[in-house]
C-alpha cells in the first residue's frame, strides 16, 4: 500500500473486512457451522415463542391459584429468556449468523402460538407442559447434531437447558395431574 495515504489504507482495510464482516474464526467445519447454526436458530425461535406464550399466560392467568401459577410462569419465563442470549451468542461464536426479527422467529419456530382471548388456567399449564416437552425433544435432537459435528461446547449448554426444560415439565405435570383420576 505504498503511495497511499493513511485514510486510503484504512478505507481499503474496511472494504476488505466488509466482504466477510461477520466471519468468526472457528475450528468447526463450514458444514458444522451451517448445520449447528441452523439447529440453534430454530431452537432460539422456539425459545422466544415459548417465552412469549409463557408471559401471555402469566399476564392472563386468573382463578383461585392465581398467585402460585402467576409466579411459576414468571420463573419459567425468566429461565427461557435467560437462554436466548446464550443461544444467539453460541451461533456467532461458531461463525454463524442468528435471527434478526419477529418475522424471522415466526418463520423458524416449531412451538405454536396461542392467540385465544381466554384459556382456562389448567389448560394453560397443560399446554406449556407439552410445549416444554417438545422443546426438550428439539434440544436433544440438536445435541445429537452437535455430537456428530464434535461441537462439545454447544452440546454442554444444551445439557443444562434440557435439564431445565425437564424440571419445567415436571412441575407443570404435577400441577395439571391434580384432580385427574389415578389408575
Amino acid at each position: 500500500m505504498l503511495g497511499f495515504t493513511m485514510n486510503q489504507r484504512k478505507t481499503a482495510r474496511l472494504v476488505a473486512k466488509q466482504k466477510v464482516p461477520l466471519a468468526t474464526p472457528t475450528d468447526l467445519t463450514p458444514s458444522a457451522t451451517k448445520d449447528v447454526s441452523a439447529a440453534l436458530n430454530a431452537l432460539l425461535a422456539d425459545v422466544f415463542a415459548l417465552y412469549l406464550k409463557t408471559k401471555n399466560f402469566h399476564w392472563h392467568m386468573s382463578g383461585p391459584h392465581f398467585r402460585d401459577y402467576h409466579l411459576l410462569m414468571d420463573e419459567h419465563a425468566d429461565q427461557l429468556f435467560a437462554m436466548t442470549d446464550d443461544i444467539a451468542e453460541r451461533v456467532r461464536k461458531i461463525g454463524g449468523t442468528t435471527i434478526r426479527s419477529i418475522g424471522h422467529i415466526a418463520g423458524l419456530q416449531r412451538i405454536s402460538d396461542n392467540d385465544a382471548v381466554y384459556v382456562e388456567p389448567l389448560d394453560m399449564l397443560a399446554e406449556l407442559r407439552e410445549d416444554n416437552k417438545t422443546l426438550a425433544a428439539h434440544m436433544r435432537a440438536t445435541h445429537d447434531l452437535c455430537d456428530e459435528h464434535h461441537d462439545v461446547a454447544s452440546a454442554s449448554l444444551l445439557e443444562n437447558w434440557i435439564d431445565q426444560a425437564e424440571r419445567r415439565v415436571w412441575f407443570l405435570f404435577e400441577i395439571t395431574r391434580a384432580g385427574t383420576p389415578r389408575h
